[in-house]
């Protein structure tokens, strides 16, 4: 009787690989033995088998060909292997009925789905990678799993997901953390030579007041004044990347809190599920009209997922 086993978890989004060497034992939780990173989707150039090999390659010697499990932007049209979108309402627990198998190097490698729906408005909406993560978070919290609760993702791609009795009814997308790179490093908002200082919370809260207070149209104009508010010397630069999430992740709340899909309310609740410091931004941004958080890791839900899904295998 195998009573432990081995399997290598890849969250593989469009900013960056990271790699999981896990051990599953029958009597005890998940053991994650050790992490390895790597570049996203979008910055290997079309390398993936390689990419992966060589993030992975420690452990192959180690143990040899270990099953393999990746999710994320890795599984879509711009990534290695293409799998299928779930229509939602979507049971996350049946991911694995779409995932698709194929053998890289001696391993055997199952490449899992993403979701979609449709949204009131008639737009269409997308993911991968969330949908792990939600399953994972579902299993550590069953209490969650009856009613509705509104989920916040939040990442390069920030998803806020509305679940009900355990499956996802709808999500809305908000390209939140990729304009916050894009506009720190690709335009005049903050100097090229800024370097890297203190989060300042309270220049944060700045531009968090800014977009949530403000009217509809405003973002385009309040990003601006991260520039603005440097020339008058009131933000140094350091500040002002702080003052510009504060504005991005702002906008983003502010949208939400308006959403048709769902009603977000002040005394409602809201489950933040990310890296401490991203749950930290948004739950104060939340907490700021009035909605309550309850924060939980990321890391902890993604492992969680695969957990469940090479288990149920």
């Amino acid at each position: 009787m195998i009573t432990s086993s081995l399997f290598i978890a890849v969250d593989w989004g469009t900013s960056h690989l990271r790699a999981y060497l896990c051990r599953v034992n029958a009597k005890q939780p998940l053991t994650l033995l050790e992490q390895r990173d790597g570049p996203g989707v979008v910055k290997v150039n079309q390398d993936f088998e390689q990419t992966l090999l060589s993030a992975i390659e420690p452990w192959s010697q180690q143990y040899g060909c270990v099953p393999v499990y990746i999710a994320g932007q890795i599984t879509s049209s711009i990534g290695w292997y293409e799998t299928p979108y779930l229509e939602c309402p979507i049971n996350p627990e049946s991911l694995l009925d779409a995932a698709i198998s194929f053998n890289c190097a001696g391993h055997t490698i199952k490449a899992l789905p993403g979701t979609k729906c449709t949204l009131q408005n008639s737009l269409f909406d997308v993911m991968r990678g969330e949908e792990l993560q939600i399953l994972g978070f579902l299993k550590q919290n069953p209490e969650y799993q009856q009613g509705k609760i509104l989920l916040c993702l939040p990442g390069t791609h920030t998803k806020w997901v509305l679940i009900n009795h355990g499956e996802i009814i709808c999500f809305k997308t908000a390209m939140t953390g990729e304009l916050y790179d894009l506009l720190c490093h690709q335009s005049v908002l903050i100097p090229s030579d800024c370097e890297e200082g203190d989060f300042d919370w309270k220049a944060f809260d700045q531009g968090c007041k800014l977009t949530l207070g403000s009217d509809s149209g405003n973002l385009a104009h309040g990003i601006f004044s991260v520039r603005t508010r440097q020339l008058s010397k009131e933000l140094t630069p350091v500040q002002a990347k702080a003052y510009l999430s504060g504005v991005l992740i702002g906008s983003d709340v502010r949208a939400a809190r308006h959403a048709s899909e769902w009603q977000l309310q002040s005394n409602t609740q809201v489950v933040v599920v990310g890296t401490k410091q991203l749950n930290k931004c948004f739950s104060t941004a939340l907490n700021q009209i009035g909605v309550k958080c309850v924060e939980f890791d990321i890391k902890m839900a993604t492992l969680s997922g695969f957990n469940f899904l090479y288990q149920s295998a």
